[in-house]
């Protein structure tokens, strides 16, 4: 007999409660599989054919569980510790080269409470897939042609920033501060701004999706010049 068992809370599995009923909504869920070779001689293939159908779908039921389960993609935004790394802010001028469209790196880059205000050179043009920057400070910074895919800047600030010709896809901006951010022949596909003060931001030439337009364009903070640039109705 062979048994594997793996418990996880029931909102990891939020997007699968259509196809798979399950009965307890108060518990966590169990996947559990057994496999079972005993048996006649005459049944001895079926029984085999069926153990190695269940081992399978058990490891595929337990790597997707472990999937579901990471804090790097969980509901929620649950977060890593603070890097440790005394040099840690420096790898924002380094930036990572590993699937940058996709946010996939070959190690995090940890910028939360970073200072970058007033840098003029050593930001323009880098990778920060993923970087985590919640609370980090880049006021007046030149941030020209960077890539922040899949960035997590909640509570950031940006005041006066120039993101001109900059890849900002599916970056939360969530509560940052973005006075005076320049906006210019920029890319804000996925991007959302909740809560984000936009007063004086210049959106000339923004790339833009109609849905993430509508998005953005409920921020009361931008100005009459934003939201006309914008398009906002």
């Amino acid at each position: 007999m062979a048994t594997a068992t793996f418990s996880l809370p029931l909102h990891h599995f939020s997007s699968a409660r259509r196809q798979f009923p399950i009965p307890d909504l108060h518990s966590p869920l169990k996947i559990c599989c057994s496999g079972s070779g005993d048996g006649s001689k005459s049944r001895e293939s079926l029984f085999q054919f069926k153990k190695e159908i269940n081992y399978v779908a058990c490891g595929i039921l337990a790597a997707w569980a472990v999937t579901a389960a990471s804090p790097v993609i969980a509901a929620g935004q649950r977060l890593p510790p603070l890097s440790t790394e005394p040099n840690r802010c420096e790898k924002a001028f380094v930036g990572n080269t590993i699937g940058q469209a996709n946010g996939v790196y070959d190690k995090p880059i940890d910028l939360r409470f970073c200072d970058y205000s007033n840098d003029k050179s050593n930001l323009k043009g880098k990778s920060l897939a993923a970087a985590l920057m919640s609370d980090a400070k880049f006021d007046g910074a030149d941030m020209t042609e960077v890539v922040m895919s899949k960035a997590y800047a909640v509570g950031a600030s940006f005041k006066g920033v120039d993101f001109s010709n900059a890849v900002l896809d599916r970056v939360n901006f969530g509560k940052a501060n973005l006075k005076g951010a320049v906006f210019k022949n920029t890319v804000l596909s996925g991007s959302t701004f909740d809560e984000a003060q936009l007063e004086d931001a210049t959106f000339e030439d923004t790339i833009i999706g109609y849905i993430d337009l509508q998005k953005i364009c409920r921020n009361t903070s931008i100005s009459p010049d934003g939201r006309a640039e914008l398009g906002c109705r």
